[in-house]
């Protein structure tokens, strides 16, 4: 009897043989304020095991924001999420961060999370294309997409479309309905077996098939 398959093992580092610039994050990013679902993957020819460092912009601890992000999102090359540590203080006649350097520049009662827009949350099956930047503090939905080199200073609804600089939803990817009934269907929490054996309903947007499979 031949051996069912359910898609590609998600604690791979490398899922496709000779294809080292593809990478599934999760099994790569070891990092505290970092969340990352199964089968997100990252595509850079310069080494996707360094996403966090090439990626993930002004990340402090003491800041206290995570990264979220959901499961079989496409991450491209270049992609930047700008995290809270980017902030600057604007209430004073400088934004210059004086207390960092210390040496007489300190400020014991510094509220370093003060103007937080707190948590980036990517939803799942998002595409994230080249060089696209995320901005501190965005929710970006399920099934959306952000196009090459678009800035994302806003939330992006589930299963839009954004571009440009700022980025703005230019059309949906589907009618009001059918993403309504995308969400609450929500594919991607299946277990793998289930998303193999409907593979054909879900790349035909066959949308009545997916709900009788629910």
């Amino acid at each position: 009897m031949p051996v069912q398959k359910t898609g590609p093992n998600p604690a791979s580092i490398h899922p496709l043989p000779g294809v080292p610039q593809i990478a599934f994050l999760k099994p790569v990013v070891d990092h505290p304020m970092i969340e990352i679902g199964d089968y997100t993957y990252y595509d850079d020819p310069a080494g996707p095991e360094r996403f966090v460092e090439r990626c993930v912009r002004y990340h402090f601890e003491h800041m206290g924001d995570r990264l979220k992000i959901g499961r079989f999102c496409a991450i491209a090359a270049g992609a930047e999420f700008i995290m809270n540590g980017a902030n600057h203080a604007m209430d004073g006649f400088s934004t210059y961060p004086f207390p960092i350097f210390g040496e007489g520049w300190e400020d014991a009662d510094i509220d370093w999370a003060k103007g937080s827009r707190g948590d980036t949350v990517i939803g799942n099956d998002v595409w994230i294309g080249t060089g696209a930047t995320i901005m501190l503090g965005v929710t970006v939905g399920d099934g959306a997409i952000i196009a090459a080199k678009a800035v994302v200073a806003s939330d992006v609804p589930s299963y839009a479309i954004a571009a440009g600089n700022p980025a703005r939803t230019i059309k949906h990817r589907f009618s009001k309905d059918i993403i309504e009934r995308l969400l609450k269907i929500a594919w991607w929490n299946w277990p793998a077996e289930k998303i193999t054996a409907n593979l054909a309903a879900i790349r035909g947007a066959d949308i009545e098939a997916l709900e009788a499979a629910r």
